[in-house]
């Protein structure tokens, strides 16, 4: 994860997520993005144990990653969006996928994915009524919501606030 940190912002990860290559930010610095994480643990041993490798994803990813540079995050179609590990994270911990429901539901969310193994689900947009999405969600005892912004950094030069 470290050296995902140091990169320009957004990365190509492969292999277990320890081969990086930099892209072009897909989404420009200031885009919103709301976290929810459960106050739940997931082990990731039981996530791959739960995993059905027959369900795997046939989808290419070098061509998945070429349409979202060619289209960007917001021009692909929602079944370019592709977490494997969300099905058996969700069936060892079904109230991850109620969550995510729930926040699909949400109106000015794009986007709604868990990301990796759990139990973080990530929101991009923002809520249209910010208001009675944090009454709902960000009051909620059993969750820490954080609300967020992407940035980018040229290369050679640190982040800066956008």
């Amino acid at each position: 994860d470290i050296t995902f940190f140091l990169s320009r912002g957004t990365a190509y990860c492969t292999g277990r997520g320890e081969i990086m290559t930099s892209i072009d930010p897909p989404l420009p610095a200031g885009t919103k993005l709301t976290i929810c994480k459960p106050n739940i643990g997931l082990s990731t041993p039981s996530v791959f144990k739960a995993l059905n490798y027959d369900l795997l994803s046939t989808q290419d990813p070098e061509q998945l990653l070429d349409e979202f540079v060619q289209k960007g995050v917001n021009g692909v179609d929602e079944t370019a969006y592709i977490n494997d590990l969300e099905p058996p994270a969700f069936s060892v911990v079904p109230e991850l996928a109620a969550l995510k429901e729930e926040l699909e539901e949400v109106e000015g969310f794009t986007c709604v994915m868990m990301s990796g193994s759990g139990t973080s689900i990530f929101c991009l947009g923002e809520p249209k009524d910010l208001d009675a999405f944090q009454a709902d969600f960000g009051n909620r005892e059993e969750l820490s919501v954080f609300s967020t912004e992407f940035i980018n950094r040229e290369d050679g030069v640190w982040f800066e606030r956008p």
